[in-house]
Formats: C-alpha cells, structure tokens, sequence
C-alpha cells in the first residue's frame, strides 16, 4: 500500500489527527491537507500518478519556429541535401535570423517522426581525420559513374564524371562528365582547374593509371598527368590500395552529389543536360550549403577564400612568424594577440559580439576574418608599443 493510501486510512477511517499522522508518517503539513482535500474531491482518483508538467512553457519554442524546422528538413531532404540538425540550424542563422540549438532541433524533428533510427555506428573518435593546413596545399581527385535515363525512361549510357577537390576547404575545384575519363581528360580537366584556382602544392588520388602508372607494373613511363605535376614541381601522392578513406573528402563529394541527382524529378538524358545539373549542384554546394566539415559550417568557398594559398615547391616547414588563429569577439568587442611576449587587444567593434572569427597574422600584419561568412572585419598593422589597437572610429554608437 502506498503512503498516501496510509495517511488517508488513518484519517479518515482510524480516525486519528492530523497532526498524530504527521508525526508518525514523516510527511509535511501541506502536503497532508492536500491530499485530503484531494481525496474528499476525486475518491481513489487522487492515488492516481499525476503528470509534473507545468501547466505553461513560456521558454517553449514557438509553433511557428517548429513548423520552420520541419519545413527546412523536407525541402531539403527533397533536394537530395543534407538535412541534419547541424543543417537546419544553420539555415536558421543564415537565411532566417534564428537561433536554436541542436539539441531543440532535433527534439522536433523526433517528436514529428521525421527521424529514422540507425544502428549504433563507428565511434567517431576511432577515426584519425586529417586535412590541409592551406587552401591549395593538397587536391584530390577522383571518378565516378551515373546512369543516364532514357525519355521512355530504360536506363541509358553509362557516364563518368571526375571531380577535383581542395583538400582544406572541400571546395569543389572542377567537376565535369564524360563518356569515358582517360589520362588526356584527367590532364584537361586538371589544367582547367588551375586556369581558375592556380597550382596546387600537391595531388592525393588513387592509383588508377589514369592518375599514375608507377604501380602499374609496365614500362610505359609516366602518363600524361604525372609528367605535368614534375614539370611544375608538384608533389604527386597516391593513396594505399584497399583504402578508400584516404581520399575520403572526394568519395564523400561524390556520394553527395549523387544523392542529389537521383533526386531531380526530371532525370537527365544527355551529357549535356547531366552536366547542366552538375554546375547548378556545384554552385549550391561551393557557396551556399553549410558544411558540417569546417568550422563554424562555413561554406567551402568561404573557407578556400579566408586563408593564404599554398603553391608548389613552398616551404612551409621553415619557422615563420604566420599564423592563423580561432577567437570569438568579446563583450568589449575586442579579441586578443600575443606578440613577443606581450597581450595586444584589437577592436573589431562591439556590433560583433560573439562572432567567431580568424585572425590572419604575418608579422606585425593582422587580418580579422568572420569564420562563417569570410566577410573581412578589420584589417590592420600592430603597434607594438600600445596594448589596445583602436579601430579608428569615434567613440560612442555607430551613426547611421
């Protein structure tokens, strides 16, 4: 029997006091009456649990914000994008000046059903994750296959579409389709990602003889894209066989792109039309779809474009006094640098508050970079004899 059933007994059918049960039941004063006013209203209903839940939440999170969450996730899962909490939330920020965290997001998603339950996966601190320094240090490459549909809607060609890839910002240098990808479209292909971005200071591929042949076993020589990458001094890299994750950042850009072909309505019938589909993915995926990859799910361009570029033959083992830092913006909207020895704060400007940002230092030279957006926010030499390096604007709010 419960305590409540107790008390009640020796109320109201023992006949004893109050105040005789308080003392024998270990049980508050307001907590008796209550119960009794309880029982003498609903009968042997008030033994029944009763849920805690307040009767307002006024921190809740709107209706409007969830219709919001769940509308972002349809349109894109629909569009064969990511459409994860991470996703949704930065979309929020971005496009619809709202903030919610990731565990609010997906409560809602969990509470409407929009979540499918997947097996307990690979823990990710099991996996070893490494990526360049610099924008242009490394390219990788690969190729994949996509069926072309027929009007009458049989399956079609057979279509190969190669992809370059930058290595730090996952920015998508060069993606195009073709028949059949040879050692002479590897070349073009490669030489056209260069005439946009500049040379790389190394390439990561796999060993297929369309990037190498020095595992190939012939006497064939170099082919056409290694004799390239010698004669300007690029350092070529090949990936072990058997291990896909070693060009991991390009296979999963393929398995995205993909994804996101396969759901167009209208699928492609023609080389041409296949690859009018690609550059409108590309777009989307370089400049505007946040990547969970980078800090701050910045967009691979934002990220190519924030830090200095590497190029062959650099040097970037001698010590050097370039750097690049990760700082938020404080309350005084300032963030902070060591030089020499010293503490150095640097106005940025109190509008920026809580702005994560890159602080681009070469020497006395200073670049303060939004992380999110690439926007420059101040950019600045050090004086070395003042602690606080004054933004230059009168003091007091901005005027408009």
């Amino acid at each position: 029997m419960s305590k409540a059933r107790l008390v009640i007994t020796a109320v109201e059918v023992e006949g004893r006091s109050p105040a005789e049960v308080i003392e024998a039941y270990g049980v508050s004063r307001s907590w008796l009456y209550e119960l009794l006013a309880r029982y003498r209203a609903e009968g042997d209903a008030a033994f029944e649990p009763r849920s805690r839940r307040p009767r307002s939440s006024p921190a809740a999170t709107a209706p409007a914000t969830v219709e919001l969450v769940l509308r972002l996730r349809k349109e894109l899962a629909e569009s064969g994008l990511d459409a994860g909490a991470d996703t949704i939330g930065w979309h929020l920020t971005h496009r619809h000046q709202t903030n919610l965290s990731r565990a609010t997001i997906h409560r809602i998603l969990t509470r409407a059903g929009a979540v499918t339950p997947e097996p307990a996966k690979r823990p990710k601190s099991s996996y070893i994750r490494f990526a360049a320094d610099q924008p242009n240090e490394t390219w990788q490459s690969d190729f994949t296959h996509y069926r072309l549909i027929n009007p009458d809607g049989t399956p079609g060609a057979d279509i190969e579409i190669i992809t370059w890839l930058d290595d730090h910002s996952r920015l998508a240098l060069h993606v195009t389709a073709h028949v059949r990808i040879t050692g002479p479209i590897v070349l073009k292909t490669f030489r056209q990602a260069t005439d946009l971005h500049g040379y790389p200071a190394s390439t990561l591929t796999d060993n297929g003889t369309v990037y190498t042949t020095r595992f190939a076993g012939g006497r064939g020589g170099r082919n056409h894209l290694e004799h390239e990458l010698r004669r300007l001094g690029i350092t070529q890299k090949n990936s072990r066989p058997n291990h896909p994750t070693t060009c991991g950042k390009v296979e999963r850009f393929q398995q995205t792109l993909k994804k996101w072909l396969l759901a167009r309505p209208d699928q492609p019938a023609t080389l041409t039309a296949l690859q009018a589909l690609i550059d409108v993915f590309v777009d989307t995926y370089n400049c505007h779809r946040p990547h969970r990859s980078l800090p701050h799910r910045a967009t691979p361009t934002t990220a190519y474009t924030a830090r200095p570029k590497a190029g062959p033959g650099a040097d970037r083992s001698r010590d050097t006094h370039d750097r690049v830092r990760t700082d938020r913006i404080d309350s005084t909207g300032c963030v902070t640098l060591r030089l020499a020895g010293r503490l150095h704060h640097i106005g940025v400007g109190r509008t920026h508050y809580g702005t994560h940002v890159l602080l681009l230092v070469q020497d006395l030279n200073v670049r303060v970079i939004d992380a999110s957006t690439g926007e420059l926010l101040r950019e600045l030499t050090i004086d070395p004899a003042r602690d606080y390096q004054p933004t230059g604007r009168p003091p007091g709010p901005t005027r408009r």
